[in-house]
């Protein structure tokens, strides 16, 4: 089904409809149950809250704990960090709902929110549980709730209902209201297609919201206005038309043109009389790496997933005909990967294994705000799933999905109490190091990857452990490397051991989050796609931007290119989508001639105009980039 005007309108009334009941719905139970104001800002003692049970006192203490966590992540009030639970959760609550709707929509769910109460899965259930479960909006909630647990196992990040943006629940009034906006006629034809959940991403914040915040101030103020204000969704044939000349078209170069995707790549521009020279080792695609560093909904990464598909097909087919060990491992840092056919029993045990393969090797993405992470780690999965499906492969015989590679940017822990806490635990390097690193993450909201920690992190390490420390005596990054698994697993084991001080294990899952950012960093890309933000500097980070991007640093999407390629191997490819004022106005002349020319081979450029991007109202340009040698 086309995402026409008309149908993109009828997705925006339901999201901005159920967002407008939720968030209705969970001020009022902050207000009346758990002494939390967000209208006003306040917070009434926990000890003040007589009229509820022990289960609604533990939730709100947690979410005392939560609010103090985002005050001091954020350094902000208190009515800021209400109005971010009220947000937080609502968007959890309908990811989680159309989530459901689009898995149905596969058929990788029984019926669980299509028909409501009269869904067969939970009539199924009903049946079984009987009248132990209470009124039939009780036991509808526990069934929901079960669903979640059972999905949580491959999606933490949206499903699990201990996470500090799925701790509330809609009541029943609230939850039939939804019910019935999801299950409208109108937009039942939607939830079987993938753009849907980026759509709704980008509908939750509505054109109102983005035209306050550009009236209020020019340029973003913080990291949630440069999110908001920079959510444009990339037109399907973009996405594909960039995607089809880098991944594609390395691929192509790679296999010397004999590859199926030169007729699946519908926007691959190939001369007619085209036949490069292959490569002596074609390269193992485990080895082949995509960010997309403003990844938004994952929509970039949702159509590589096909592509990765077709060159996973091809590389076995390849090293059947020319034996084991004529992939190439290395040039992806990963030499100890074992040939396919000797990692793999036989081609139907390989391809059933591909998708896990892809999510958990191939993608990565990055972005601002965590919602989008919650969204794009979501729609991967469900790629992954209707690939299983449509190979016929059962669902109890589909691999578990790793965590992949999709990060959030999130603030750094700003607890001092907590990081003393977790410090003492610590061996007095290893305490040094972790203090050392939050300060390097400072930024990280605004910044994503445009921070380059990887270029401070050898001087970090050497500041901290010598040049020939007796722990150490390897190269600066092989040191971080141990000192990070250690790191990694004392936060981990603080996270469980400060179950009881929620606050505590926010603290731990933060700053777990920063060291994967770290790492997304200190990886080496063979493509970047992105449509990245543009236009001017956030307030809180210009000054940092202006020293570390000096030749870039009058608009956003020119600092973005720059860092995409520093972020690819010699050879790789970026492609984007910006404004098309960077090939022409003055003020880009350092960009075009000392990052353009300089560091790349400008090999398409494709001027799209005005009306592209939904409503933004700016004339774009899609090319792509080759990182010369």
């Amino acid at each position: 089904m086309a995402f026409d005007q008309s149908t993109r309108n009828r997705l925006q009334r339901f999201v901005t409809d159920a967002r407008r009941t939720l968030e209705e719905e969970f001020t009022r139970q902050l207000q009346n149950d758990y002494g939390l104001d967000p209208i006003s800002g306040t917070a009434s003692p926990l000890e003040s809250l007589r009229h509820i049970n022990d289960q609604q006192r533990e939730t709100a203490r947690i979410l005392r704990d939560t609010l103090a966590h985002y005050c001091a992540s954020a350094d902000t009030d208190t009515k800021a960090g209400l109005d971010r639970i009220v947000r937080e959760q609502a968007f959890t609550v309908l990811n989680r709902l159309a989530a459901l709707r689009m898995a149905e929509a596969r058929g990788l769910l029984m019926e669980s929110v299509g028909n409501g109460y009269q869904a067969k899965g939970f009539q199924l259930y009903a049946r079984l549980a009987g009248t132990g479960l209470g009124e039939t909006g009780d036991a509808y909630r526990v069934y929901l709730q079960s669903v979640f647990d059972e999905l949580s196992q491959d999606l933490p990040g949206l499903f699990d209902r201990f996470s500090p943006q799925g701790r509330l629940f809609p009541r029943e009034a609230a939850l039939i209201q939804v019910l019935a906006l999801i299950n409208h006629g109108e937009i039942e034809p939607l939830w079987a297609e993938d753009e849907t959940i980026g759509w709704i991403y980008q509908y939750f914040n509505s054109k109102e919201e983005r035209k306050a915040m550009r009236d209020a101030s020019q340029a973003p103020r913080n990291s949630r206005e440069l999110a908001v204000r920079n959510q444009f969704f990339t037109p399907r044939y973009v996405v594909e038309f960039l995607v089809d000349n880098t991944l594609g078209r390395l691929w192509f170069n790679w296999t010397g043109g004999q590859t199926g995707l030169r007729d699946r790549c519908q926007y691959l521009l190939v001369k007619p009389d085209e036949q490069p020279e292959p490569a002596k080792r074609l390269r193992d695609p485990r080895t082949i790496k995509l960010l997309d560093p403003a990844c938004g909904s994952m929509h970039f990464g949702l159509y590589a997933f096909d592509l990765f598909l077709e060159i996973y097909r091809e590389a076995w087919a390849w090293e059947q005909s020319h034996g084991p060990g004529c992939l190439d491992t290395e040039t992806g840092g990963s030499a100890d990967l074992k040939p396919l056919s000797q990692t793999y029993a036989d081609q139907d045990a390989f391809l059933h294994d591909v998708p896990r393969l892809i999510i958990e090797h191939n993608i990565y993405g990055v972005d601002i705000d965590p919602r989008a992470a919650q969204i794009a780690s979501l729609a991967l999965w469900l790629r992954a799933q209707r690939a299983w499906h449509e190979a016929g492969v059962k669902a109890k015989d589909r691999p578990q999905v790793g965590r992949g590679h999709v990060v959030a940017a999130v603030a750094p822990p700003a607890e001092v109490d907590l990081r003393k806490r977790f410090m003492e635990e610590l061996d007095p390097l290893d305490a040094e190091l972790f203090e050392k690193t939050l300060f390097l993450l400072k930024g990280l909201p605004e910044l994503g990857v445009l921070l380059q920690v990887e270029k401070e992190l050898p001087a970090l390490v050497r500041a901290v452990f010598g040049e020939h420390g007796d722990l150490f005596r390897e190269e600066d990054m092989a040191q971080w490397q141990k000192a990070e698994v250690r790191l990694s697993e004392a936060l981990t084991e603080f996270a469980r051991a400060a179950r009881s001080t929620y606050q505590g294990r926010l603290f731990a899952e933060d700053a777990l989050q920063g060291l994967r950012m770290i790492d997304h960093c200190r990886e080496v890309f063979d493509v970047v796609v992105m449509n990245p933000p543009f236009g001017a500097l956030s307030t809180g980070t210009k000054a940092h931007l202006l020293k570390a991007y000096p030749l870039t640093k009058n608009d956003l999407l020119g600092i973005f290119v720059e860092r995409g390629l520093e972020l690819l191997r010699n050879g790789g490819r970026i492609g984007a989508i910006t404004s098309r004022t960077c090939f022409f106005l003055s003020s880009f002349t350092d960009w075009r001639s000392s990052v353009v020319l300089k560091s790349s081979n400008p090999e398409i450029v494709l001027d799209l105009g005005l009306g592209v991007m939904d409503d933004a109202m700016v004339e774009a340009a899609a090319y792509v980039l080759e990182r010369a040698a």
